[in-house]
Protein backbone atom coordinates (compact mmCIF):
# COMPACT_ATOMS: atom_id res chain seq x y z
CA UNK A 1 0.00 0.00 0.00
CA UNK A 2 1.32 3.43 -0.92
CA UNK A 3 2.04 5.68 2.05
CA UNK A 4 0.38 9.11 1.92
CA UNK A 5 0.51 12.27 3.95
CA UNK A 6 -1.65 12.14 7.06
CA UNK A 7 -4.73 14.41 6.81
CA UNK A 8 -3.69 16.12 10.05
CA UNK A 9 -0.86 17.70 8.04
CA UNK A 10 -2.39 19.68 5.19
CA UNK A 11 0.08 20.70 2.51
CA UNK A 12 0.60 24.44 2.15
CA UNK A 13 2.29 26.00 -0.84
CA UNK A 14 4.68 28.92 -0.60
CA UNK A 15 2.74 32.05 0.15
CA UNK A 16 0.04 30.06 1.92
CA UNK A 17 1.05 31.29 5.35
CA UNK A 18 -0.02 34.92 5.16
CA UNK A 19 -1.97 35.14 8.32
CA UNK A 20 -1.45 38.14 10.56
CA UNK A 21 0.22 37.03 13.78
CA UNK A 22 -1.53 37.79 17.04
CA UNK A 23 -0.29 40.81 18.96
CA UNK A 24 1.31 39.61 22.17
CA UNK A 25 3.34 41.27 24.93
CA UNK A 26 7.12 41.23 24.85
CA UNK A 27 8.48 38.04 26.43
CA UNK A 28 10.32 38.73 29.69
CA UNK A 29 14.03 39.48 29.26
CA UNK A 30 16.34 38.72 32.21
CA UNK A 31 17.21 42.03 33.81
CA UNK A 32 14.64 43.89 31.74
CA UNK A 33 11.58 45.84 32.83
CA UNK A 34 9.41 42.70 32.73
CA UNK A 35 12.01 40.36 34.17
CA UNK A 36 10.80 37.18 35.81
CA UNK A 37 12.97 36.22 38.81
CA UNK A 38 12.54 32.52 37.96
CA UNK A 39 14.51 31.29 34.92
CA UNK A 40 12.42 29.79 32.12
CA UNK A 41 12.45 26.01 31.95
CA UNK A 42 14.09 24.79 28.76
CA UNK A 43 12.00 22.94 26.17
CA UNK A 44 12.68 19.82 24.16
CA UNK A 45 11.51 18.52 20.78
CA UNK A 46 10.43 15.09 19.64
CA UNK A 47 9.44 13.69 16.27
CA UNK A 48 7.37 10.56 15.83
CA UNK A 49 7.30 8.63 12.57
CA UNK A 50 8.02 11.72 10.46
CA UNK A 51 7.90 11.04 6.72
CA UNK A 52 8.34 13.80 4.14
CA UNK A 53 7.88 14.22 0.41
CA UNK A 54 8.66 16.76 -2.28
CA UNK A 55 5.97 15.96 -4.80
CA UNK A 56 6.08 12.19 -5.44
CA UNK A 57 9.65 11.85 -4.10
CA UNK A 58 9.92 10.60 -0.53
CA UNK A 59 12.93 12.24 1.16
CA UNK A 60 12.51 11.10 4.77
CA UNK A 61 10.93 7.95 6.15
CA UNK A 62 9.59 7.30 9.66
CA UNK A 63 12.07 9.42 11.59
CA UNK A 64 11.47 9.22 15.34
CA UNK A 65 13.94 11.15 17.48
CA UNK A 66 14.09 13.12 20.73
CA UNK A 67 16.10 16.34 21.11
CA UNK A 68 16.45 16.83 24.83
CA UNK A 69 15.94 20.17 26.55
CA UNK A 70 19.10 22.11 27.32
CA UNK A 71 21.29 20.07 24.97
CA UNK A 72 22.95 20.83 21.66
CA UNK A 73 21.97 18.12 19.20
CA UNK A 74 23.98 17.68 16.00
CA UNK A 75 22.45 16.18 12.85
CA UNK A 76 25.16 14.63 10.69
CA UNK A 77 25.28 12.66 7.47
CA UNK A 78 26.18 12.96 3.78
CA UNK A 79 24.63 15.58 1.52
CA UNK A 80 21.16 14.65 0.31
CA UNK A 81 20.19 12.45 3.26
CA UNK A 82 17.42 14.76 4.51
CA UNK A 83 19.08 16.56 7.44
CA UNK A 84 18.11 20.09 6.36
CA UNK A 85 14.63 18.95 5.34
CA UNK A 86 14.19 17.42 8.78
CA UNK A 87 15.39 20.65 10.40
CA UNK A 88 12.85 22.71 8.43
CA UNK A 89 10.08 20.32 9.35
CA UNK A 90 10.69 21.11 13.02
CA UNK A 91 9.44 24.71 12.67
CA UNK A 92 7.00 24.25 9.78
CA UNK A 93 9.19 25.70 7.05
CA UNK A 94 8.92 22.49 5.02
CA UNK A 95 5.30 23.26 4.18
CA UNK A 96 6.32 26.55 2.54
CA UNK A 97 7.80 24.61 -0.41
CA UNK A 98 5.31 24.00 -3.20
CA UNK A 99 4.41 20.33 -3.41
CA UNK A 100 5.83 19.44 0.01
CA UNK A 101 3.93 16.99 2.19
CA UNK A 102 4.41 15.48 5.62
CA UNK A 103 3.19 12.67 7.85
CA UNK A 104 3.91 12.07 11.52
CA UNK A 105 4.14 14.32 14.57
CA UNK A 106 6.48 17.07 15.78
CA UNK A 107 6.06 17.60 19.51
CA UNK A 108 7.20 20.74 21.33
CA UNK A 109 6.91 19.91 24.99
CA UNK A 110 4.37 17.24 24.13
CA UNK A 111 2.18 19.39 21.88
CA UNK A 112 2.04 18.76 18.13
CA UNK A 113 3.16 21.88 16.24
CA UNK A 114 1.15 20.69 13.21
CA UNK A 115 -2.10 20.23 15.13
CA UNK A 116 -5.17 21.87 13.57
CA UNK A 117 -5.44 25.47 14.71
CA UNK A 118 -1.73 25.89 15.45
CA UNK A 119 -0.48 29.05 13.77
CA UNK A 120 2.76 28.60 11.78
CA UNK A 121 3.93 32.12 12.71
CA UNK A 122 3.67 31.30 16.42
CA UNK A 123 5.48 27.99 15.92
CA UNK A 124 8.33 29.79 14.15
CA UNK A 125 8.56 32.33 16.95
CA UNK A 126 9.00 29.54 19.49
CA UNK A 127 11.32 27.54 17.22
CA UNK A 128 13.77 29.97 15.59
CA UNK A 129 16.07 29.35 12.64
CA UNK A 130 19.57 30.46 11.67
CA UNK A 131 20.44 29.67 8.06
CA UNK A 132 23.57 28.47 6.30
CA UNK A 133 24.46 31.88 4.89
CA UNK A 134 24.06 35.03 7.00
CA UNK A 135 20.89 36.84 5.93
CA UNK A 136 20.68 40.16 7.78
CA UNK A 137 18.67 42.96 6.20
CA UNK A 138 21.69 44.65 4.58
CA UNK A 139 20.37 48.22 4.43
CA UNK A 140 18.73 48.09 7.86
CA UNK A 141 20.70 49.21 10.92
CA UNK A 142 22.07 46.68 13.39
CA UNK A 143 19.54 47.92 15.94
CA UNK A 144 16.60 47.52 13.55
CA UNK A 145 17.85 44.11 12.42
CA UNK A 146 17.66 42.81 15.98
CA UNK A 147 14.19 44.18 16.70
CA UNK A 148 12.75 43.30 13.26
CA UNK A 149 11.54 39.97 14.58
CA UNK A 150 9.29 41.71 17.10
CA UNK A 151 7.25 43.34 14.36
CA UNK A 152 7.09 40.14 12.33
CA UNK A 153 5.89 38.26 15.42
CA UNK A 154 3.43 40.96 16.46
CA UNK A 155 5.22 41.57 19.78
CA UNK A 156 4.70 44.96 21.43
CA UNK A 157 7.64 46.69 23.09
CA UNK A 158 8.38 50.16 24.41
CA UNK A 159 11.56 51.98 23.36
CA UNK A 160 13.11 51.14 26.73
CA UNK A 161 12.28 47.46 26.26
CA UNK A 162 13.63 47.46 22.71
CA UNK A 163 16.88 49.12 23.83
CA UNK A 164 17.34 46.52 26.54
CA UNK A 165 16.41 43.69 24.20
CA UNK A 166 18.94 44.79 21.57
CA UNK A 167 21.76 44.87 24.12
CA UNK A 168 20.72 41.57 25.72
CA UNK A 169 20.38 39.77 22.38
CA UNK A 170 23.69 41.09 21.03
CA UNK A 171 25.46 40.13 24.26
CA UNK A 172 24.05 36.61 24.10
CA UNK A 173 25.18 36.36 20.48
CA UNK A 174 28.68 37.50 21.47
CA UNK A 175 28.52 40.66 19.34
CA UNK A 176 27.77 43.55 21.71
CA UNK A 177 31.35 44.51 22.51
CA UNK A 178 32.17 44.73 18.80
CA UNK A 179 29.20 46.86 17.69
CA UNK A 180 27.81 48.68 20.73
CA UNK A 181 29.12 52.06 19.50
CA UNK A 182 27.74 51.68 15.98
CA UNK A 183 24.24 50.29 16.25
CA UNK A 184 23.14 52.58 13.41
CA UNK A 185 25.53 50.87 10.97
CA UNK A 186 23.83 48.85 8.19
CA UNK A 187 23.84 45.10 8.77
CA UNK A 188 25.54 44.56 5.42
CA UNK A 189 28.64 46.44 6.63
CA UNK A 190 29.62 43.68 9.06
CA UNK A 191 31.97 40.80 8.31
CA UNK A 192 30.49 37.41 7.48
CA UNK A 193 31.00 36.06 11.00
CA UNK A 194 29.55 39.19 12.56
CA UNK A 195 26.55 39.01 10.24
CA UNK A 196 25.88 35.44 11.34
CA UNK A 197 26.02 36.46 15.00
CA UNK A 198 23.67 39.35 14.17
CA UNK A 199 21.26 36.80 12.72
CA UNK A 200 21.57 34.76 15.92
CA UNK A 201 20.80 37.91 17.95
CA UNK A 202 17.76 38.58 15.75
CA UNK A 203 16.49 35.06 16.41
CA UNK A 204 17.09 35.38 20.15
CA UNK A 205 15.21 38.68 20.38
CA UNK A 206 11.82 36.95 20.30
CA UNK A 207 12.83 34.52 23.08
CA UNK A 208 12.61 31.22 21.18
CA UNK A 209 12.51 27.97 23.11
CA UNK A 210 14.41 26.10 20.38
CA UNK A 211 17.07 27.43 18.00
CA UNK A 212 17.65 25.54 14.75
CA UNK A 213 20.94 26.09 12.90
CA UNK A 214 21.48 24.86 9.34
CA UNK A 215 25.25 24.68 8.79
CA UNK A 216 25.76 28.12 10.36
CA UNK A 217 29.55 28.10 9.85
CA UNK A 218 29.85 26.63 6.36
CA UNK A 219 30.44 30.03 4.72
CA UNK A 220 32.79 31.35 7.43
CA UNK A 221 36.55 31.42 7.97
CA UNK A 222 38.11 29.42 10.84
CA UNK A 223 38.29 32.41 13.20
CA UNK A 224 34.62 33.29 12.69
CA UNK A 225 33.71 29.61 12.98
CA UNK A 226 35.42 29.41 16.37
CA UNK A 227 33.53 32.50 17.59
CA UNK A 228 30.19 31.09 16.43
CA UNK A 229 30.95 27.80 18.19
CA UNK A 230 31.75 29.72 21.38
CA UNK A 231 28.42 31.54 21.04
CA UNK A 232 26.57 28.24 20.55
CA UNK A 233 28.18 26.78 23.67
CA UNK A 234 27.27 29.86 25.71
CA UNK A 235 23.64 29.70 24.52
CA UNK A 236 23.12 26.09 25.55
CA UNK A 237 21.90 27.01 29.02
CA UNK A 238 19.36 29.48 27.61
CA UNK A 239 17.90 27.68 24.60
CA UNK A 240 17.81 24.15 23.22
CA UNK A 241 19.83 24.00 19.98
CA UNK A 242 19.64 21.64 16.99
CA UNK A 243 22.45 22.07 14.45
CA UNK A 244 23.07 20.51 11.03
CA UNK A 245 26.77 20.25 10.27
CA UNK A 246 29.04 18.44 7.80
CA UNK A 247 32.05 19.22 9.98
CA UNK A 248 32.66 16.17 12.17
CA UNK A 249 35.09 18.03 14.42
CA UNK A 250 32.48 20.71 14.96
CA UNK A 251 29.83 18.13 15.84
CA UNK A 252 32.20 16.68 18.43
CA UNK A 253 33.12 20.09 19.85
CA UNK A 254 29.69 21.62 20.26
CA UNK A 255 27.10 18.86 20.71
CA UNK A 256 26.06 16.56 23.51
CA UNK A 257 23.80 14.35 21.36
CA UNK A 258 24.06 13.32 17.75
CA UNK A 259 21.93 11.68 15.05
CA UNK A 260 23.43 10.12 11.93
CA UNK A 261 21.19 10.35 8.84
CA UNK A 262 21.72 8.26 5.72
CA UNK A 263 19.96 7.79 2.37
CA UNK A 264 20.74 5.76 -0.74
CA UNK A 265 19.74 6.16 -4.37
CA UNK A 266 16.64 4.01 -3.79
CA UNK A 267 15.80 4.66 -0.12
CA UNK A 268 14.81 7.94 1.58
CA UNK A 269 16.68 9.47 4.48
CA UNK A 270 16.40 7.96 7.92
CA UNK A 271 18.35 7.88 11.18
CA UNK A 272 20.87 5.04 11.24
CA UNK A 273 22.04 5.71 14.79
CA UNK A 274 21.64 8.31 17.52
CA UNK A 275 22.85 8.87 21.04
CA UNK A 276 25.49 10.72 23.04
CA UNK A 277 28.00 12.38 20.72
CA UNK A 278 31.02 10.85 22.43
CA UNK A 279 29.66 7.34 21.97
CA UNK A 280 28.76 7.84 18.30
CA UNK A 281 32.28 9.03 17.54
CA UNK A 282 34.25 6.59 19.69
CA UNK A 283 32.10 3.45 19.89
CA UNK A 284 29.30 3.51 17.31
CA UNK A 285 27.01 0.50 17.13
CA UNK A 286 26.56 0.57 13.34
CA UNK A 287 29.58 0.12 11.02
CA UNK A 288 28.13 2.72 8.63
CA UNK A 289 28.32 5.30 11.43
CA UNK A 290 31.94 4.37 12.09
CA UNK A 291 32.77 4.69 8.40
CA UNK A 292 31.15 8.11 8.15
CA UNK A 293 32.58 9.73 11.28
CA UNK A 294 36.04 8.43 10.37
CA UNK A 295 35.87 9.95 6.89
CA UNK A 296 35.62 6.72 4.89
CA UNK A 297 32.64 8.01 2.91
CA UNK A 298 30.44 11.09 2.58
Amino acid sequence: MTETAHPAFPVQTSGGDREDPPTVPLPPVPGGPQADPAPRALSGLETREVTAWFGPRKVLERVSFTMRAGEITALIGPSGCGKSTYLRILNRMHEMVRGAALAGEVLLEGEDVYAPGRRPAEVRRRIGMVFQRPNPFPAMSLYDNVVSGLKLSGIRASREERDHLVETSLRRAGLWDEVSNRLGTPGGALSGGQQQRLCIARSLAVSPEILLMDEPCSALDPTSTRRIEETIAELRHRVTIVIVTHNMQQAQRVSQSCAFFLATHDTPGRIVESGPTERLFTDPADPRTADYVNGRFG
